[in-house]
């Protein structure tokens, strides 16, 4: 017996940690305003599934996202480190991966909360948005896709949703096609009309192989314009399921639902064991699109139709969690990758664009509009209903919260700057883990977020911000999203200083007239970005140009694609079959 009571206590204790841990659906929508749903105030969007989250758990009030924009924000909570560490932060002016067939992605050096969930034996899956690479040397190495970084299974886009993948939708790439193709063409034309005036008012005499060269010149010109708008649909909007593609270029027709019904089978699939499905929605990212059952449903046009068909979504996997009886031991988890896009507007001049409430800026930029985002989260029995939380946290604290949970210590070989979040969830702890937070603008800190222990007030010092454009507006419309160097910012020395907790809308900064400890405020958030920069190491930069450019022998294709002709529609046919 002396024997037999260890045995049985430690049997006991084993029992009851296994049954403590929870399945874990996290829900990340794509550039959605933290002014769009109902529960932070938006009076005339219809988000009842997503209210729901609010009411029956935690509101999170200064939620953070760790970049402004999609790809590095995505790499940040995967792995709960700024991305400046894992190399995914652009020091150039593409900031996120526009070609499928580039070799940037999140290194194998990374890990996801997904690869520790699976070796904890979580069943992991990923529906949606990828964003984070797909190859590294060929095309059948997959050395960034989901599943090499901890996902079982994956169904969805693993580049981005673009204006480009929906005909008629307008071109991410207009000014860039403008400049380097448009402009050179109008040159050559200009000096083949001028050169053949000369010569025939016989003050030059041209030789006719420059003529021919000239031709050619404009002719390669044109075809190089031709071919890239013919194949760019189809070589980087498809959808695939695993390492397979199943449609090819991608149709939006009831892809919401498609999307929907893959997350219920694997939520039904694996009820009886413990599962993370990380559900990332294409929407709101323009190419706008909607179902016929919501198409022209909104008060707020495309973009609201967007919106409130995802909220649908968000509500059926809810109601599947209850059907198999497990959503009393879910953790569910709500947020947007960045703040709502404000520059986006289509030709006709319908805004395509969300809302970010009372808050500045907006994506690609450090304004609290850009990085401040939703964040519910739902645990029955854990999390107290209607919790509203105000203290700084961010999209990175889902990686070590994650991963606590499920029973796995946390990698000891690397900085994560995500803190857990349940000592807040749970009321163990009224202040936050993070008294400094760092902004960045892809590869470069823009700012300081500083909450003192002290006190209520939350600083926040610029060390540059974007020059909106035109004077006046909310956001950089000529380039479409600010961009964060050179002559398209403005420094600040000393800092431009907010105090959030009174000034959230960042109108009036802080001066040394206005606030007597200025200096010191400055000079300790100036002395923690010192320590923080300190801690950043050298590593591949993802979004170097040798990684971000297209590379034939990189592309992916359908199996039964030959060259660059590549379609195929499986999804038809396993639609049916799963019938």
């Amino acid at each position: 017996m002396k024997t037999l009571w260890p045995l049985l206590f430690f049997l006991a204790e084993a029992h009851g940690h296994a049954a403590l841990r929870p399945n874990f659906v996290l829900l990340m929508a794509d550039d959605l305003g933290i002014g769009d749903p109902g529960c932070y105030g938006n009076k005339t969007l219809r988000t009842p599934n997503i209210d729901a989250l609010a009411d029956a758990g935690a509101k999170l009030t200064q939620h953070l996202a760790a970049s402004p924009l999609c790809t590095p924000s995505r790499a940040a909570f995967m792995t709960g480190r700024y991305p400046v560490r894992s190399g995914m932060a652009s020091q150039s002016r593409v900031g996120v991966f526009i070609f499928s067939a580039s070799s940037g992605g999140l290194p194998a050096s990374e890990t996801t909360f997904a690869t520790l969930l699976r070796n904890q034996g979580y069943s992991t899956a990923l529906i949606g948005k990828w964003h984070l690479g797909l190859h590294c040397d060929n095309s059948s190495d997959f050395c960034h896709h989901p599943l090499s970084h901890g996902f079982e299974y994956f169904h969805g886009l693993p580049l981005t949703n673009l204006r480009d993948c929906k005909a008629g939708a307008g071109s991410v790439f207009s000014s860039a096609v403008r400049l380097l193709a448009l402009v050179p063409l109008q040159v050559t034309a200009v000096a083949l009309a001028t050169l053949a005036a000369l010569g025939r008012l016989g003050l030059l005499r041209v030789p006719r192989p420059v003529f021919a060269c000239l031709l050619l010149l404009a002719a390669a010109g044109l075809g190089a314009l031709l071919g890239f708008l013919h194949f760019f649909r189809p070589l980087n909007c498809f959808l695939m399921t695993n390492r397979e593609v199943t449609q090819q270029p991608l149709s939006y027709d009831n892809l919401t639902q498609r999307l929907t019904a893959d997350a219920a089978r694997f939520i039904r699939r694996n009820a009886d064991a413990p599962f993370l499905l990380v559900v990332s929605y294409l929407q709101v990212h323009t190419a706008l699109f909607s179902s016929k059952d919501f198409a022209g449903k909104s008060r707020h046009g495309a973009y609201g139709d967007a919106v409130e068909e995802m909220d649908w979504s968000v509500g059926q996997i809810m109601r599947v969690l209850q059907d198999v009886g497990v959503a009393n031991n879910t953790l569910v988890y709500f947020t947007s990758d960045q703040g709502a896009h404000v520059e986006e507007v289509s030709a006709t001049g319908e805004i395509h664009g969300g809302s970010n409430g009372i808050y500045k800026g907006g994506k690609g930029n450090s304004w609290e509009g850009g990085i401040r985002v939703p964040g519910l989260l739902r645990w029955p029995g854990v999390i107290p209903a209607g919790l509203q939380i105000g203290e700084p946290t961010s999209n990175m604290d889902v990686f070590p919260t994650v991963v606590k949970l499920a029973g796995s210590p946390l990698p000891d070989d690397r900085i994560i700057d995500g803190r857990d979040l349940m000592p807040l969830l749970r009321g163990t702890s009224p202040r936050s883990e993070h008294e400094f937070l760092f902004h960045y603008c892809n590869f470069y800190l823009s700012a300081v977020r500083w909450a003192p222990r002290n006190s209520t007030s939350v600083w926040k010092a610029f060390f540059f911000t974007p020059k909106f454009s035109p004077p006046g507006a909310n956001g950089c419309f000529p380039t479409q999203v600010c961009l964060c160097y050179g002559r398209f910012v403005t420094r600040h020395d000393p800092p431009l200083l907010f105090d959030l907790s009174k000034d959230p809308r960042e109108r009036t900064p802080v001066t040394p007239t206005s606030e007597p400890r200025f200096q010191e405020i400055v000079a300790t958030m100036e002395r923690a970005a010192e320590r923080h920069v300190q801690t950043v190491r050298d590593v591949p930069d993802q979004f170097s140009l040798g990684n971000i450019l297209w590379k034939p022998w990189l592309q992916t294709c359908c199996p039964s694609s030959s060259g660059l002709s590549c379609q195929c529609d499986r999804e038809k046919q396993d639609t049916q079959e799963s019938r």
